[in-house]
């Protein structure tokens, strides 16, 4: 194997998912979160369309008083609950920056959207192995009203648009062990 192989293979396996809460509030120099953007951008792509958008908030709180908003504009009287109010209000409250990661439908009919999809999920993908890399703490989340109409809305998003994800970024005191529930030799088939 070589260095290169090695390094790539150690920053995949120590990724991992940190809750927003995990981490301390440390920011992040702005110049690290738009070179991991940078990263996203070299994600594959089926005919050069470039999916993947971006909408970065260097204070979170804003975004998250924004988000708890949606939530309560947009939920009827019996089903609204103030303690998921408040942690989406309060959810960002110890992250760096919070990135909202969008698939932008391009024009060409014959790429189905399930690749533009894939090609977002690669270009965030991209973002958390960076993030891995600059010893930061990542967490990929689709709660709360990020996957309603009521935040496409919000994102000025066409129809055939999708809010793939709100990416949490920071850094940690706690480092979460990784696992595996099923063995990899139950998951590939060799021929």
């Amino acid at each position: 194997m070589t260095a290169e192989f090695t390094t790539i293979a150690n920053i995949i396996q120590n990724r991992r998912t940190v809750k927003a809460f995990m981490m301390n509030g440390q920011k992040a120099p702005n110049a690290h979160v738009a070179a991991l953007l940078e990263l996203a951008d070299w994600a594959p792509t089926h005919g050069y369309t470039e999916p993947w958008r971006f909408t970065v908030y260097e204070t979170p709180a804003e975004f998250c008083v924004a988000h708890a908003n949606l939530y309560k504009d947009n939920t009827a009287g019996s089903e609204f609950a103030e303690g998921v109010y408040n942690n989406l209000r309060a959810q960002g409250d110890k992250a760096s920056h919070v990135i909202i990661a969008t698939m932008k439908r391009g024009n060409l009919p014959k790429i189905p959207a399930f690749e533009e999809k894939a090609a977002v999920s690669c270009a965030i993908q991209n973002i958390l192995l960076g993030a891995t890399a600059l010893n930061m703490a990542s967490f990929w989340s689709t709660g709360g009203m990020a996957l309603k109409p009521a935040m496409k809305e919000f994102l000025g998003l066409d129809d055939e648009d999708q809010v793939m994800g709100i990416l949490y970024l920071g850094y940690s005191d706690e480092h979460p062990a990784g696992k595996r529930t099923v063995p990899l030799a139950e998951k590939v088939k060799w021929h």
